[in-house]
């Protein structure tokens, strides 16, 4: 019985996490995708590629049902249906669903995917009200600040249903939010936008994973942001220890949004003895750090989340974060230009001899032009370590950066 994935792009969360945990437990991987040639590229030479690339509409849950009941005949009944891409957990939600496969709650991805729903449903149950305005394609830029008024400046504009920080920009004033506004647009035509009010303070995130029963807390990491007007996440420092207060509202909030099975990686702000969201993503913590709190854990996360949506219970033997005697960092390496990458340390793991492992991962490929975008879009690298204790580790990441580089060329240097 095999394993369907739905994905759109590949993501090293697949490619180096759950294709080797589906052989750890012993099932099939079948992928469906609307960009069957991009993973078939990626999965050449994997040692446990998928069994098959099959493309579908993966934003149709009715097309994932079908494509999945009609591939029966080659492979088998289905076993579980899930996806980690934040673009598709409601689709396939759906279809999971109306396979009689263990699914999400629908309902409860859409409210996280739809930041302004995100917004109404926890004011509705009286646990947190960010005051925010939607601001949808049918009205006019101009029209912009006069629907914010309300609001108290500087405030956050960003799309409703946008990923990786992109187009997520503080503006400070009303002529600034037309500005901005008729920016998105310019290239997010249709796309509706939430302008909401700043929450000011150290950003936190809080990882869990549930089996539709229980929830259990992964742990917590600090986030450095880049220099505003945007919010690109420059590190990461592992910091477990929540107040008991802050910790119980997290969970009323995410309970009020019907979060249980799978993981939910979720960001927000310390205000007092609160939790404020900033925004709640129904899969785990990206760009690498899924991997890196495997590693710190010590426990098969891939292999975990792929039997709780077979329907297996959580684990006995979860590790509670807070004793944990080991700490961890992460740094992304952003270009500061568009360009060429021109070079970059090799790739790799290595254990240093103070206890500390230390690995570097490229996320764009030496040569490689791109745009610069003042998101995690402009990512050329991540950097982390795990070891003992923080002063071990911050120094031997911070020895490493300063021997390494990662120039970027230009953009007219490059052409």
């Amino acid at each position: 019985m095999p394993l369907y994935l739905t994905a759109l792009n590949p993501t090293d969360a697949v490619t180096h996490g759950l294709l080797p945990a589906a052989a750890r437990v012993g099932t099939e991987v079948v992928l469906l995708t609307d960009s069957p040639d991009a993973h078939r590229a990626a999965y050449a030479g994997h040692p446990h590629p998928p069994r098959a690339v099959v493309p579908v509409a993966v934003r149709d849950a009715a097309a994932v049902a079908a494509r999945v009941l009609a591939l029966r005949r080659r492979f088998g009944a289905a076993e579980a249906l899930f996806s980690n891409s934040d673009h598709l957990q409601t689709p396939t939600a759906l279809a999971a669903e109306l396979l009689d496969l263990p699914a999400k709650p629908w309902r409860a991805a859409q409210r996280c995917k739809h930041k302004f729903l995100t917004r109404r449903t926890l004011a509705a149950a009286g646990l947190d009200t960010v005051a925010c305005v939607e601001i949808d394609d049918q009205i006019d830029v101009d029209d912009t600040a006069a629907i914010a008024a309300g609001l108290p400046y500087p405030v956050v504009v960003k799309p409703c249903e946008g990923v990786a920080s992109e187009d997520v920009v503080l503006v400070p004033d009303p002529g600034a939010l037309r500005t901005r506004v008729a920016q998105i647009r310019a290239h997010r035509p249709g796309a509706a936008l939430l302008v909401e009010e700043y929450l000011p303070g150290p950003v936190r995130t809080y990882e869990t994973l549930g089996d539709g029963a229980a929830l259990h807390h992964l742990g917590s990491w600090r986030t450095a942001l880049g220099p505003p007007p945007h919010f690109a996440e420059t590190r990461l420092d592992w910091d477990p220890l929540l107040p008991e207060p802050v910790h119980a509202h997290l969970r009323a909030q995410l309970a009020a949004l019907g979060v249980g099975l799978g993981a939910c990686h979720t960001e927000f702000v310390v205000h007092g003895d609160r939790a404020r969201i900033i925004e709640v993503n129904y899969r785990l913590i990206g760009d690498t750090m899924d991997l890196v709190c495997a590693e710190l854990l010590g426990i098969d996360l891939f292999a975990i989340l792929i039997r709780l949506h077979r329907g297996e219970s959580l684990p006995a033997d979860l590790p509670d974060p807070a004793p944990l005697d080991r700490h961890a960092r992460v740094d992304y390496v952003l270009a500061d230009r568009a360009g060429r990458l021109a070079d970059a340390p090799a790739e790799g793991v290595v254990d240093l001899p103070e206890g500390v492992r230390l690995g570097h991962r490229l996320l764009r490929a030496v040569g490689t032009s791109a745009g610069w975008h003042g998101t995690n879009r402009d990512y050329v690298a991540v950097v982390h370590a795990i070891g003992p204790d923080a002063a071990r580790v911050n120094t031997a990441l911070d020895r490493y950066r300063a021997a390494a580089a990662w120039p970027i060329e230009p953009a007219a240097a490059s052409a």
